[in-house]
């Protein structure tokens, strides 16, 4: 059976980090399906020209079907910086250009125009200083869709998922809830099956305290909150496993027949992940009428249009988002 080409956005996001360059080093090489970049097609002229990297851009024509694309070719939706971008400095006036092209991709597959979208890093703190209220891809992508966004993790064949995000360590307990546990592991559950086609996914979910709570003597989250809530979410069918503790869950005699690791916090599991994949992971979030990926670092501000850059992870997140993506 043919394999239908799809479009796909992208957005190289910070302006002054790697993103460009990393653009750049994806579009050097040739695609079975379109990638169009939606950004000021004279910062990637530029961040392609101090690497060496020869491109042919063109005007993405909506009206047209998607196409695979030559080494060089990129489509380009147009955004004009709101001032000049150098790579290494930061400047918070093209915060608003930052946010403005991903809401235009976030728009475009809404609207079906895009099958998907690969985001590149964005710096939260220059967002923020630009004055406007910013914590980070997942959470403007679930106001943005009217979605309820889910962050995993993919490296290979492990995957991590957060109840919560971008929180402060104290802050976490808090939002550790039967409702926030069963609706983010229902999702989960949901997206393995329709997006990664596993049948009936096995979900290891992690405690949320050391050995996770030691019966109740270090911690209560576990008796009090997750165990009951993996109760109901087991009665639902749901082959969830836990509360786990975390210092041994990531061991191979569990992930061998794991297909998701549910971890309480960001720090919990992530370390863990990009510790096997950081490189090559992609972060993907679930709960969206969207598909969307993106990489597993940030701005690297040092980095930019140094020639340094690894675009592994811009290239698995692309890879990952052609790969799920529906065809006709």
């Amino acid at each position: 059976m043919d394999r239908h080409p799809v479009r796909i956005a992208i957005t190289p996001g910070e302006p002054a980090g790697i993103g460009p360059d990393l653009v750049a080093a994806l579009a050097a090489g040739d695609s079975a399906d379109e990638r169009v970049v939606v950004g000021d097609t004279r910062l990637l002229a530029e961040r392609a020209q101090a690497l060496g990297i020869t491109l042919h851009p063109y005007a993405l024509d909506p009206d047209e079907p998607a196409r695979p694309q030559a080494a060089g070719e990129i489509a380009i939706l147009g955004f004009e910086l709101a001032t000049p971008a150098h790579a290494g400095t930061l400047d918070p006036a093209n915060s608003r250009y930052v946010l403005d092209t991903i809401a235009a991709a976030v728009d475009g597959c809404m609207a079906g125009t895009f099958a998907a979208l690969v985001t590149g890093p964005v710096h939260k703190g220059v967002i923020n200083d630009g004055g406007i209220p910013f914590t980070g891809h997942t959470e403007f992508l679930g106001e943005r869709t009217g979605g309820t966004p889910v962050m995993m993790l993919v490296a290979e064949r492990l995957r991590v998922a957060l109840v919560t995000t971008h929180l402060p360590l104290r802050a976490v307990a808090d939002r550790i809830t039967r409702p926030r546990i069963e609706q983010v592991t229902r999702i989960l559950a949901q997206d393995l099956c329709v997006r990664f086609g596993i049948a009936d996914p096995h979900i290891l979910v992690l405690g949320l305290n050391p050995h996770a709570g030691e019966g109740g003597h270090l911690g209560t989250e576990e008796r009090d909150v997750i165990e009951p809530a993996l109760a109901t979410l087991r009665a639902e069918g749901i082959d969830a496993e836990g509360p786990l503790p975390a210092d041994t869950a990531f061991t191979p005699r569990h992930l061998e027949r794991a297909d998701a690791v549910l971890a309480m916090y960001h720090d919990q599991g992530l370390p863990v992940l990009k510790h096997v994949g950081f490189g090559h992971a992609v972060n993907v979030t679930l709960g969206l009428p969207i598909l969307r990926t993106s990489v597993d670092h940030g701005t690297a501000l040092d980095l930019a249009g140094s020639g340094r850059a690894d675009a592994g992870s811009l290239a698995a997140a692309f890879a990952l988002a052609a790969e799920l993506a529906p065809r006709d």
